[in-house]
């Protein structure tokens, strides 16, 4: 069992924050890691920015453009993270895109993950069936989960399938659209977490996309276990020293 699955079976709606490596300045990484789990973070995913980062709204598009320009990239991360389980205990994602993976060598970087005590992945425009297919085993050897993404277009079948193949929890898109804050969820976005709550899966689910406050945080997890920010909390870092992320946390 690892760290996620651990946490997971906690009692209690989880945070997890999502920022992009690298950002606002290239060493800001680590102490940013280090400032969340002490304002009482969950969960951290660790955004490697990619320059055509499809499903990111702009303030996240933005922070990953001024990363790459910052030279941020995976064995820059590596390297800032290499001493990471040393001050922090809490489970650690990656979050990222398929191509910079390839690009170092999928299992190079799964073995990389593992000796540097990352707990998982998160790869968007990774399909479930290729990955159930071709690096399943891979992720298995090196102890890190694979989390994947359900929209309200994606059928209950797929879902079904991804709950089939998951161990860690099933990273819920709240809508359609990119990432960005909201201040609330309408009311497609409430009969869509019923519908998942309703289908009665053995993993549980984290909600992202929109989550900005204590109202959509708890909107969000009237059925799923936890809530992602990610846009609210780049803007917060953009517009406030890292010593001041504990006063982020104001909707948990």
């Amino acid at each position: 069992m690892n760290r996620i699955q651990q946490k997971l079976q906690e009692n209690k709606k989880l945070v997890s924050i999502y920022f992009t490596a690298g950002y606002p300045t290239l060493t800001d990484t680590k102490s940013i890691i280090e400032n969340l789990e002490k304002a009482g973070t969950d969960i951290i995913e660790i955004g490697l920015p990619f320059s055509d980062p499809l499903a990111d709204g702009p303030t996240i598009q933005e922070s990953s453009t001024k990363a790459l320009k910052n030279g941020m990239n995976s064995e820059v991360l590596f390297e800032q993270l290499k001493d990471i389980r040393s001050t922090v205990n809490i489970p650690l994602i990656i979050m990222g895109y398929f191509n910079p993976m390839l690009q170092y060598g999928v299992e190079e970087f799964c073995k990389k993950c593992n000796e540097i005590g990352i707990d998982g992945l998160i790869i968007p425009d990774l399909p479930v069936d290729v990955y159930d297919e071709a690096y399943k085993s891979l992720f298995e050897k090196y102890n890190l989960t694979n989390i994947f993404l359900i929209t309200p277009q994606t059928s209950d079948e797929r879902i079904r399938y991804i709950d089939s193949i998951s161990n860690g929890f099933i990273y819920m898109v709240s809508s359609a659209s990119v990432t960005g804050a909201k201040n609330t969820f309408g009311e497609q976005q409430k009969a869509y977490f019923e519908r998942i709550n309703n289908l009665n899966l053995k993993t549980p689910q984290i909600v992202g996309f929109g989550i900005s406050n204590k109202e959509t945080f708890e909107q969000a997890t009237t059925y799923a276990k936890g809530g992602i920010i990610g846009s609210a909390f780049v803007k917060h870092i953009t517009n406030h020293p890292i010593g001041k992320i504990k006063d982020f946390f104001i909707f948990a």
